[in-house]
């Protein structure tokens, strides 16, 4: 089975550039002061202006207020709004609407009962993204290199293309991809030699284990 790549975070022209010629499909980047790999308006106005055509652009926000989106897409070029904080549904049409743009819904998983979110918000998001949940207390809502057992989304179908992230290494998403069936993987600390600092080898090696070829 092959799936899509989204690579997260990025911070750097290089990095993208080597997401790209990985053959990844989605770059990823993050609108979150408290995170490692947050971007400013301007960085990440450079940064999407400068992805190729076949990336297309995420921005990963965290709980966003009306104002904080209204001023990342007054200057960035995004493609797809990822939402990854408690968003209710209600908010994730909302903004859906606002926005005019397609919502992609982090949903974190760590035991049976909290995979009913995903019907939930399947009602209302173009893509799904299916998260290790973090621990109670964490600074970070993902992005912290946490996995969760992956055999609770074996054989489950889901209402809207979806995005399996969390723990994901070069060394076990090909193992992630045949258990759950992911037609997407979305990784960030898994190719990084620092926090928000990608690795070109670790892109390669993960989009490749992942089965992701450009034109694929």
């Amino acid at each position: 089975m092959m799936a899509q790549v989204k690579i997260c975070g990025l911070t750097r022209p290089e990095d993208l550039e080597a997401a790209a010629q990985a053959g990844a499909r989605y770059a990823g980047f993050v609108f979150f002061p408290k995170s490692p790999r947050h971007l400013s308006i301007e960085s990440a106005a450079a940064l999407a202006g400068n992805a190729p055509d076949l990336l297309a652009r995420v921005g990963l926000f965290v709980d966003p207020d009306d104002a904080a989106l209204d001023a990342v897409l007054a200057q960035v070029a995004l493609d797809i709004i990822q939402l990854h904080g408690s968003e209710s549904p209600a908010r994730v049409a909302e903004i859906r609407t606002r926005t005019r743009l397609p919502v992609m819904k982090a949903v974190g998983i760590a035991a049976p009962q909290d995979l009913d979110a995903l019907w939930d918000y399947g009602l209302v998001a173009d893509l799904l993204l299916v998260d290790a949940k973090p621990a109670p207390g964490a600074a970070l809502p993902g992005g912290n290199g946490l996995a969760f057992d992956w055999r609770l989304l074996a054989g489950r179908r889901l209402l809207r293309p979806w995005m399996l992230a969390g723990g994901l290494t070069p060394d076990n998403v090909a193992e992630a991809v045949r258990l759950t069936g992911a037609p997407m993987v979305d990784v960030s600390s898994g190719v990084e030699s620092a926090p928000g600092i990608k690795d070109a080898e670790r892109i390669r090696r993960f989009v490749a284990a992942a089965g992701a070829k450009a034109g694929s």
